[in-house]
């Protein structure tokens, strides 16, 4: 009688399980409402579309077919049975998913592969918590702060244009090439060492010194965690570290207990500099001096201690952790593979790199050492003749479009709903729906939000749409200048509530490392085959070195002015 108990209590929760996903997948999926619009066949029972929407080496073609085959909303298989999405290239779809951020939630696996990582900040926070952290971040990134952090950007570009013209005088190392004065630089690793000083210091206050070595314990703890948690990370360890989080704390492997080392040093460092700015807040409330931190981070504390703001909406030191820890990823990998992205199309388009080169050489330049000689209302003086130039405008635009940091994300419904649409929407029995004007969505349904397709979208963009040119923005076809986005009619830095809050910052950084990189260095292409990977981020790889990590080495020599 005992073994029959205990037997039907452990069938009990097989049966359920059994039934659960019998349910979905027979039974609740056949009534999903998707089903009723068109999208590609599947060719068996764990079969999906991921891979082709996903991969930026095939991604461009295939939402083109797809959009000639089923128009703009299109059903698409994820990774079961059970989970079919909406794809949609509608730009009022689009719009329609990205501004009501509480329909439309970041799922949950996402929010949970983000905060095992960098904490619960505005990346994977939804909700109230969202809202709350992003009150009191947004006085942190005004204009007026923002233009007191360009000093520091110059700083930091300086420092990198100083160490690459040290690097091309001492010649090549075993690994770099260098051919009438030109040596082989893996931009990219420079770059990403220059906007992590930027971050730190503009971020939080610290020096990573990384320009110079990295050496720094800090430094390497963020570099080493974001390597192994996001470059070599496994797929079938990523699963268990979203669904069985408790598998993997149990049994952790090498990359979990890397990842916890890292943490353990992050939170230490990062704990004393929130300690060390509470001390310096209650100090100057105490002397009824103001708190003159400049950094992102004490500005983002002095907003959280405001008289004004309510108990119940400051923000915890956990959250000011997450982030610190957010800055430094959002703030750093993305504006990093902008410009390396940006380099790379210079480096293939002379050209054009001598078109933008021309430009920003109209600007009052200072001798090779005036950016270190000039006051910081100076340097705010030159960037802002910086900024306005359009040619460069243009280039940072256009970069920012061809290759999107994200290439896509995705989102949840939290309810049912009607998903407004702009083109006829294609249905599943070969008809075109004329009528209806939008696509019902179950609560729980994927939307899938192609970035890169959305931007490189020949319909909407015309049939150049893949190719890089800046000067496209000087009459932009009609369809283009209708699109949503927080920039520029692109969805770069996304849009609606959960549209990226550092944009501003970004652009300062992306124009004052082109002026300060562009001015002093040309860029040529090297013998290596360059491809983009969707790894978290769309980044650059050698072919046949995939394994070595991100790399987008270029022949980089000094400029010399002919005059």
């Amino acid at each position: 009688m005992a073994l029959a108990f205990i037997l039907s209590g452990l069938l009990a929760p097989v049966v359920a399980l059994l039934a659960y996903l019998v349910y979905q997948n027979f039974i609740a999926a056949r009534w999903n409402p998707l089903h009723r619009i068109a999208g590609p066949p599947v060719r068996g029972w764990f079969k999906n579309h991921l891979y082709a929407i996903l991969e930026p080496s095939v991604s461009p073609a295939a939402h083109e077919a797809l959009v000639k085959k089923y128009g703009r909303s299109i059903r698409i298989r994820g990774v079961g049975p059970w989970d079919e999405r909406l794809l949609t290239l509608d730009p009022v779809s689009v719009a329609h998913v990205l501004k009501n951020s509480t329909t439309y939630e970041k799922p949950w696996q996402s929010r949970r592969l983000i905060s095992s990582l960098i904490g619960c900040g505005m990346l994977s926070a939804e909700g109230h918590v969202h809202k709350r952290q992003r009150r009191v971040a947004t006085p942190a990134f005004s204009t007026q702060n923002m233009r007191a952090l360009v000093p520091l950007v110059f700083r930091k570009g300086g420092e990198l244009k100083d160490r690459w013209l040290d690097m091309i005088a001492e010649g090549p190392k075993d690994t770099e090439k260098v051919t009438h004065e030109r040596l082989r630089i893996d931009v990219c690793h420079w770059i990403s060492r220059a906007t992590f000083d930027v971050i730190g210091s503009a971020g939080f206050g610290y020096e990573f010194n990384a320009i110079k070595d990295e050496s720094n314990e800090l430094f390497c703890a963020y570099k080493e965690m974001f390597e192994v948690a996001i470059s070599q990370s496994n797929v079938v360890r990523t699963m268990l570290n979203v669904y069985c989080p408790w598998l993997t704390s149990l049994f952790p492997d090498q990359t979990m207990r890397t990842v916890q080392r890292c943490q353990k040093i992050i939170r230490r460092v990062a704990g004393e500099l929130i300690n060390e700015n509470n001390r310096k807040i209650a100090e100057a409330e105490k002397n009824g001096s103001p708190f003159l931190g400049k950094d992102l981070l004490s500005l983002l504390m002095k907003s959280n201690a405001a008289t004004g703001l309510p108990p119940e909406d400051r923000i915890s030191d956990d959250d000011l952790l997450s982030s610190i820890n957010t800055f430094t990823f959002a703030g750093s990998d993305t504006t990093c593979l902008t410009l390396t992205w940006t380099l790379w199309l210079l480096a293939q388009h002379p050209d054009m790199q001598t078109r933008l080169r021309a430009e920003l050489l109209s600007v009052a330049r200072p001798s090779a050492d005036g950016l270190a000689n000039l006051t910081e209302d100076e340097l705010r003086s030159l960037y802002g003749m910086i900024a306005n130039l359009p040619y460069l405008h243009n280039v940072c635009r256009e970069s920012l479009r061809l290759i999107p940091p994200v290439h896509s994300t995705i989102r949840v419904a939290t309810r049912d709903d009607e998903i407004p649409t702009a083109y006829p929407v294609h249905k599943s029995d070969g008809t075109i729906d004329v009528d209806k004007g939008s696509v019902s969505i179950r609560m729980g349904s994927l939307i899938h939000v192609a970035v890169e397709g959305f931007n490189l979208d020949k319909g909407i963009w015309g049939q150049d749409a893949w190719v890089f040119n800046p000067d496209r923005w000087e009459d932009l076809p009609e369809a283009a200048a209708r699109q949503p986005g927080l920039f520029s009619n692109t969805l770069s830095f996304s849009a609606g509530p959960r549209s990226c809050i550092g944009m501003r910052f970004s652009l300062v950084e992306i124009k004052t490392f082109l002026y300060i990189l562009i001015t002093n260095f040309v860029f040529d292409v090297t013998d290596s085959k360059i491809f983009k990977a969707n790894v978290v981020l769309t980044r650059p790889y050698v072919c046949g070195k995939y394994k070595e990590g991100s790399q987008c080495p270029l022949l980089v020599s000094r400029y010399i002015s002919s005059q």
